[in-house]
């Protein structure tokens, strides 16, 4: 059944048009119809079928379906044009942009992946206060663990990341360059969540590639804070001296890193195969760093 009158018609477009939301869900959209059915004044006779199915043909809504060969397939809806940004922040609602979708975001890297990490943080969890070197050298022997919970979309991959539980701890809005509003982590937050998990950067040379590009930007201050708030069991301020020191940062950024404790020998990345050994840092990193 049509939507009508036509001025009902050009109401409902231009509720859409001038929404900031480019994606839908299923619920979004029965919510829409149930909330304004009276104002736009829809007859009883239109269901909330109808009024997908005018979207779809007379408006600019469009089906959008996104692949999983481990957890199947999920739809979305997207008015107009959108970006697939819009598209990962809707598959787990609270989700924001992180890693390499961040440092492209902050500018941190030239490379344009077709890759797009989201962040949905786990539930608190304890801490572990068992650290011990056998233990990290046993953790870092192996290849770093990456998520199963991806989903592709045209030639795009979506990669959901289970994240720490930080209750969004740096997490700030942004307008990317096209214009479109999207929550991602901040510099700082960005910085040091690359160099948890450098295979989510595209490995450790683009991590050090992102600390040069962030050096008149970023303070030291904020992201010693923010790893401070984090309470990673890791020392991964011994990796985050380094990339400093790599990077050329005037000593006065990194030295006051350096007065903290270092009890452990610690590893730049995982499953490092060809490496080399910071003393200062005591950090094994890959050789040609």
């Amino acid at each position: 059944m049509p939507i009508r009158p036509q001025s009902a018609q050009i109401t409902i477009f231009k509720f859409f048009d001038e929404s900031a939301q480019r994606i839908y869900r299923e619920g979004d959209l029965q919510s829409i119809f149930n909330t304004n059915r009276k104002e736009w004044g829809l007859t009883t006779r239109t269901n909330y079928r109808d009024f997908v199915d005018f979207l779809q043909k007379d408006g600019k809504l469009q089906r959008v379906t996104l692949k999983s060969d481990v957890y199947g397939s999920i739809n979305r809806f997207g008015w107009g044009e959108f970006t697939t940004y819009h598209l990962g922040l809707s598959i787990r609602q609270g989700s924001y942009l992180s890693h390499a979708s961040a440092m492209l975001l902050h500018g941190l890297t030239d490379q344009i992946p077709k890759t797009i990490y989201v962040n949905y943080e786990q539930s608190p969890k304890p801490k572990s206060d068992s650290l011990t070197q056998e233990a990290i050298n046993r953790a870092f022997s192996h290849k770093q663990r990456r998520s199963k919970y991806i989903f592709s979309y045209a030639d795009w991959q979506i990669v959901i990341l289970s994240g720490k539980h930080t209750g969004r701890l740096g997490v700030e809005p942004m307008t990317s360059a096209q214009g479109e509003p999207v929550t991602v982590t901040g510099l700082e937050r960005t910085l040091i969540d690359i160099v948890v998990r450098p295979d989510y950067a595209g490995g450790v040379y683009q991590v050090l590639q992102a600390f040069k590009s962030a050096k008149d930007r970023m303070s030291v201050n904020v992201l010693l804070a923010t790893l401070k708030k984090l309470d990673y069991a890791y020392p991964y301020h011994q990796a985050i001296g380094f990339y400093l020191q790599r990077a050329h940062y005037d000593p006065d950024r990194w030295e006051r890193i350096k007065k903290l404790a270092q009890e452990f020998d610690f590893y730049l990345a995982h499953d490092i195969s060809d490496r080399d050994y910071d003393q200062s840092w005591r950090i094994f990193f890959p050789k040609g760093l």
